[in-house]
């Protein structure tokens, strides 16, 4: 039997924290190992507990879910913890600011159970979680207001993986991308795997950070 996924589920709402533990831990492959109220806990505990993801609000006392997640998925952190940011409409400005800081995936609030459960499970397992709709309504909302980086990086992709990437940035599944540009899902794959090697991101979700910050998509 394969052990269940170790979740810790961190949000300042008590109602919303149980309502989320309680369907997550009611799921035979998930486990809710602890829950907390503000980001200085969830980073402590993150630490002790050291669970697979943890689901992390954005608006929190003590310590916002943003620098929470800094600290524990940032650039540079050793053993990197997987968090899945949860967020309401009104607080999408964070959005951005959230993926930078090392998210791997972000869930609107009002998301139904199976979102949330989907959310989890994918993150979990190393993939990153950008429902497109939401990619396009909360990151490109925000494009006009993101400097270019100005990194030379991207010179080293071909023309066709900077249309790849492009695609990626605007919320394009992979099967999407591969109606669009005539292709197989398994190259469409292939093309996202060299993208990120050669840029150094860790997932798709680094992918379409790294568009906006650079200027690839308007």
């Amino acid at each position: 039997m394969t052990a269940p996924v170790r979740v810790l589920v961190c949000d300042d709402q008590a109602l919303i924290r149980t309502g989320f533990a309680t369907i997550i831990g009611a799921q035979p492959d998930l486990e809710v190992v602890g829950e907390c109220g503000d980001g200085r806990a969830a980073v402590d505990l993150a630490r002790r507990l050291r669970p697979d993801i943890v689901v992390m609000d954005v608006r929190m006392p003590v310590l916002d879910g943003i620098e929470a997640t800094r600290l524990l998925a940032g650039a540079g952190v050793p053993d990197p913890v997987k968090v899945l940011v949860v967020t309401t409409f009104n607080l999408d400005e964070y959005v951005y600011e959230a993926l930078r800081a090392g998210a791997s995936g972000f869930l609107l609030k009002d998301a139904p159970p199976a979102q949330l459960l989907h959310g989890v499970r994918t993150v979990a397992s190393g993939a990153a979680l950008l429902a497109p709709e939401v990619t396009r309504q909360l990151v490109g909302r925000y494009a006009a207001r993101i400097r270019p980086a100005g990194s030379p990086a991207d010179a080293a992709l071909t023309p066709r993986e900077l249309e790849v990437l492009r695609l990626i940035a605007e919320g394009l599944s992979n099967s999407e991308i591969a109606a669009v540009l005539v292709l197989s899902q398994e190259t469409v794959k292939t093309y996202v795997s060299r993208i990120l090697t050669k840029l150094g991101l860790r997932d798709r979700v680094q992918a379409v950070v790294y568009a906006y910050r650079n200027g690839l998509v308007t």
